[in-house]
């Protein structure tokens, strides 16, 4: 564009007609300043009388200027509508509106960092992902439909300060240049992405997921309490569970989700994990649960169990529940007996409870399943 203009600009000045003639110039150096003044008044003096001298133009050069303009206008207009033309990326047309493959991109870029970043605990901040998803999820109230994972209010302080999210703060670091890079994302959808992706790169089910969730102030932080409380016993359970909507075969396939991680005695005040692999997701904790001896462990700390054999691994009291209550019971058996059965049941739970409360307007039969790097 700027060369054409160039090229216009100097065909003008070639097709201007000259004011000096080759004798006139020669004449201004060489004559006396008398002549030039007198040659100067006849010149004025005559200006409503025709030109005795006669100045040729460029035409050819106009014409070329021209057309060069022309072209380049033509040129640029197009690369600006039609980038892609020019092996430019198209240009977008109006808001941006994210599909399945954005959002497979947010999970890859979860799932890379997942696989880079392997300090933390024991090798994986996949459990720790899970919790924060679960947490999110888990202050749901159906009675009031307050809550849920339909705000990520625990970014503030009231709800972040809650005894139950303790050490949460991690996950969430964890995820923050994952929201700059792709920042058309809510926390809500970013936090429950995180969740289904930790689960499926620690070898657990797949999980269907679909978008939605709006951010909210923290005037919808939900009251302390409304998260499990591990001292307490299965009425606790139930009643934590059923606030949310879950029958007893949900909820013990919810509290699956501890087979992965530890606890932390600088956060829940409990320490030690509850299975021998607390970064691949199986039915070990169902098993273990009915397999193992189990004692209260000795310590200066809340009461928890350890195993009997190696003292190494830990079950809380809501854990000892599920095989002390007969209905609890029967799901513990299932799920220790059939890994499958575990895993369809605990997919479609933790479906259930990252959903909760959020007013999606894309249709359930439209979910999304995201390919794992194992796939």
């Amino acid at each position: 564009m700027a060369s054409a203009s160039r090229s216009f600009a100097r065909a003008l000045r070639t097709a201007a007609p000259s004011l000096r003639t080759p004798s006139t110039r020669t004449a201004r150096f060489v004559a006396p300043t008398q002549a030039v003044r007198q040659q100067w008044r006849r010149g004025y003096a005559s200006g409503n009388q025709e030109s005795n001298e006669k100045y040729e133009g460029n035409p050819t050069g106009l014409i070329f200027g021209a057309t060069a303009l022309v072209v380049g206008a033509v040129g640029y207009a197009t690369y600006t509508q039609k980038p892609e033309w020019f092996g430019q990326a198209a240009k977008a047309k109006g808001p941006f509106t994210p599909k399945y493959e954005d959002y497979q991109k947010v999970y890859d870029a979860v799932a890379k960092e997942l696989a880079e970043k392997d300090e933390y605990d024991d090798g994986s901040y996949g459990p720790v992902l899970l919790r924060l998803a679960w947490h999110a999820s888990g202050t749901y109230d159906k009675e009031t439909n307050t809550g849920g994972s339909n705000g990520a209010t625990m970014r503030f302080a009231p709800e972040g300060d809650h005894g139950a999210n303790a050490g949460l703060k991690a996950a969430r670091d964890f995820l923050e240049p994952i929201k700059q890079q792709f920042p058309w994302i809510s926390y809500s959808d970013l936090w429950i992405l995180s969740g289904v992706c930790a689960i499926q790169e620690m070898q657990g089910p797949k999980i269907p997921y679909r978008p939605g969730r709006a951010d909210r102030d923290l005037s919808f932080c939900t009251p302390d309490g409304r998260l499990p409380d591990a001292s307490k016993d299965q009425s606790h359970i139930r009643a934590i569970f059923g606030r949310m909507g879950f029958n007893d075969q949900e909820m013990v396939a919810l509290s699956g989700a501890h087979a992965l991680g530890r606890c932390h005695t600088d956060r829940s005040g409990y320490d030690g994990p509850w299975t021998f692999s607390p970064t691949t997701m199986t039915n070990d904790y169902y098993k273990l649960l009915l397999e193992e001896k189990w004692a209260w462990k000795k310590w200066n700390g809340p009461k928890q169990f350890e195993d009997v054999k190696t003292k190494s691994l830990m079950m809380l009291p809501t854990d000892l529940a599920l095989i002390k209550d007969k209905s609890f019971r029967t799901h513990v058996e299932r799920y220790a007996n059939d890994n499958e059965v575990f895993f369809k049941e605990f997919s479609d739970a933790v479906l259930r409870l990252f959903e909760l409360g959020v007013p999606f307007a894309q249709a359930e039969d439209q979910r999304w399943t995201f390919k794992s790097s194992f796939d």
